[in-house]
């Protein structure tokens, strides 16, 4: 059937899901977005026959969601990568984990942390291991980087923070648990940021908001680290990173990675319940694990693998 032919033809969403066509879809565009891109590693994550697979990679290809781009000539092998259309869908896959966090899985609560023992908890910190998706961020000046640098990197990940005189707070923001201590948090890694450099890693600070209220906040509190922006969901669509909804913008729950020189998340660190105490926390686990990839004690909130 054509999306011409399905019901309701001037209806969007009708017609994205004559795109996406099954839940299996959906799953494939969530893997390749996480950097799984070759076929026989898609059908051992997915656990789906060869055929089921080869026709959702087909229907991709046609509809111009991914392309194939060539890796070997004999035999012929590709991988499959997204499309600046297929890329549009990521804010998509970001809320629907949203909403099946919140309501499917949650009680419905609006919250920007999570509970030790919830399998958001279990997800996030299985992400130890896990290769950081190559992805391209702005920068708070502007620029386009990765988000790590070339040798040990932390990823803070925080809801929100703001400059005085930006009106970027949404409606109630102080009520959702978990919001309050970014500003703590940001100027904690700064106070602490030669203690990072002396044990070998480049501290950079993550945000869904804009680069130019990034750097508003940058300039502020004269932070000595860049903070990324990932407004457009690559790296939270790419890692299922804990997001939460509010005001109509997907913001980020408070947590940190420590990733490798080879871009290997080898520490997590969530929930986060002492913004200021959590850099301490990282500062040590840095220092365990920079000078090798050893693996590091922590508490029931951290993992390392």
């Amino acid at each position: 059937m054509k999306r011409a032919d399905l019901p309701d033809s001037d209806c969007g969403i009708a017609q994205a899901l004559g795109v996406i066509g099954d839940w299996w879809t959906f799953l494939v565009v969530r893997d390749i977005a996480g950097g799984i891109t070759r076929f026989d590693a898609l059908q051992r994550e997915l656990g789906v026959s060869r055929r089921a697979l080869t026709e959702r990679l087909s229907g991709l290809v046609a509809h111009g969601v991914l392309e194939k781009r060539r890796y070997s000539d004999r035999p012929p092998r590709h991988d499959y990568v997204l499309t600046a259309k297929g890329e549009g869908l990521l804010p998509a896959l970001v809320a629907l984990q949203d909403w099946g966090v919140r309501h499917v899985m949650g009680d419905g609560t609006l919250t920007a942390t999570s509970d030790d023992t919830s399998a958001e908890a279990r997800r996030v910190h299985a992400l130890a291991g896990r290769k950081i998706p190559d992805v391209a961020l702005t920068r708070h000046d502007g620029e386009r980087a990765g988000p790590t640098a070339s040798g040990w990197t932390v990823l803070f990940f925080f809801p929100g923070a703001f400059a005085p005189g930006d009106h970027g707070y949404p409606p109630g923001w102080t009520d959702i648990p978990g919001t309050r201590g970014c500003t703590l948090e940001a100027l904690t890694y700064a106070s602490r940021q030669a203690d990072f450099e002396a044990a070998g890693a480049t501290v950079h600070g993550v945000s869904t908001q804009r680069p130019d209220q990034l750097a508003a906040f940058v300039e502020h509190a004269k932070l000595p680290y860049p903070l990324l922006s990932d407004q457009d969901s690559r790296l939270a669509a790419g890692l299922l990173l804990p997001t939460f909804r509010v005001a109509g913008a997907d913001r980020f729950k408070r947590l940190t990675l420590l990733v490798d020189p080879g871009s290997v998340i080898r520490a997590v660190q969530f929930p986060i319940t002492d913004p200021a105490g959590s850099v301490d926390e990282m500062l040590a686990l840095v220092r365990a694990q920079a000078p090798s990839t050893r693996t590091a004690t922590t508490g029931a909130r951290y993992s390392s693998g």
